[in-house]
Formats: C-alpha cells, sequence, structure tokens
C-alpha cells in the first residue's frame, strides 16, 4: 500500500515539475490552389518564450529573386522576394501579418479586415542563415502585436521570378477556383489554438494598444 502511495506522489510531481510540450509543427506542402509541390516542403514551428512566440523556419534556399538591394532589416516590399509569411487571425477579421526572408528581411503588418493595413513598422527581434541550399529563420514576436484571441491562421512561401514565381499556402485554395493567388481569402485560414503558447492573448478582455492606439505612431 505505502508503495503505491508513493507512486503516485511520484506521478504528481513528475507532471507538476515536467514542463507540457506545446511547440507546434507545420510544413507547407501544397500551391496556393492545392497542388502538390515539387521541392522539400518549407517547415516552420510555433514555441514561446515568456510573454514572446517564437517562430522558427527551415526551408530549402533557391536564391531566386536575388537578395533586395535594401539593408538588412524592416523591408515593406518583402513579397516581391523569397519569403515565407505567417497569418494570425481572430474573430473579429483583426489579423498580424508577419513575412522573413532567407536574407535577413522582415516585415511586421496589422490588418483589420482583407489588405486593410492599419499600422505597420513595428521592429521585431529575426535573424536567418543561409547554409548552401537551406535557409534557417528564427524570429521572437512580442504577445503584444496579436490581435487579442487569436483563432485561425495560415501560412505561404513564395519563390521564382517572372513565369516561374511560385506561390505556395499551408491551407490552399481548391483547385480550378482562382485565377490568382491572394494570401488575404480569410475564409481558407484554419483554427489554432495558441492558449498553452500565448495564455496572455486569451486573458485580455481588449487588443494592446499597439492595435487601439495612434496608428501612425509606428511610422514616426
Amino acid at each position: 500500500m505505502k508503495l503505491l502511495i508513493i507512486r503516485f506522489i511520484l506521478n504528481i510531481l513528475f507532471l507538476v515539475v515536467v514542463p507540457i510540450m506545446t511547440q507546434l509543427n507545420f510544413k507547407i506542402t501544397t500551391t496556393w490552389n492545392n497542388q502538390s509541390i515539387n521541392h522539400e516542403p518549407v517547415n516552420f514551428s510555433l514555441d514561446s518564450d515568456d510573454s514572446n512566440l517564437l517562430i522558427k523556419i527551415d526551408g530549402p534556399f533557391f536564391n531566386d529573386p536575388p537578395k533586395p538591394s535594401q539593408n538588412v532589416g524592416e523591408f515593406f516590399n518583402l513579397w516581391d522576394y523569397e519569403v515565407t509569411e505567417v497569418f494570425f487571425l481572430n474573430e473579429e477579421g483583426k489579423y498580424l501579418e508577419l513575412e522573413f526572408s532567407p536574407h535577413g528581411h522582415f516585415i511586421s503588418l496589422f490588418l483589420k479586415g482583407p489588405q486593410d493595413v492599419v499600422r505597420k513598422g513595428l521592429i521585431f527581434d529575426y535573424k536567418s542563415e543561409i547554409s548552401e541550399n537551406r535557409w534557417q529563420g528564427n524570429a521572437r514576436i512580442p504577445e503584444a502585436y496579436f490581435p487579442s484571441n487569436i483563432s485561425k491562421f495560415n501560412a505561404y512561401a513564395i519563390h521564382g521570378s517572372g513565369e516561374n514565381r511560385v506561390y505556395e499556402s499551408l491551407f490552399p485554395t481548391p483547385y480550378g477556383k482562382y485565377e490568382n493567388p491572394n494570401f488575404h481569402r480569410l475564409e481558407y485560414f484554419r483554427q489554432i489554438d495558441l492558449k498553452n503558447l500565448l495564455p496572455q492573448n486569451y486573458n485580455r478582455l481588449n487588443d494592446s494598444e499597439l492595435w487601439t492606439g495612434d496608428q501612425n505612431e509606428s511610422e514616426k
């Protein structure tokens, strides 16, 4: 009997001491219109660090288009280059768009409805590294950047130039329904639960001041 009690206590201690695994892992294996890709997929994971969401990217490096001429850091036209993008949406239609380049460029956009940008230019920690034909990126996104109560998301990868431009999507649109890609078709985003990663996002009654304050502040 004593042995059973000891085992029971040890099991309880194990549950308390050992942290819950919260990392989420994804692969982008289809084009924007739900066709299989013909190369190794872009992989990315979501994790947390205090009040930040950690995004780690590992994918093939195409070097097409070439590296932007702008200095490493924030770059608004990043979607015209080789890039991985992750969008986080809430039920009110507000969403955060994050873009990451193999060359160290990045951008964050706050939107209230499809393609309705209300804030841009907020900086976050991001580092990338290219190793032969692959690249890795690591980003730390403050929780305050996200609209409250995130419920859906989608992710994309783009590379290539001209007629060889390739658009890929984690959750694609149906084949043949649209003629051109548009990453702001929010109805194709899918459910995500980040309560274990960003509990603050679900404990707030309202968005952070970054969403409710002066929309021009980030551009000063």
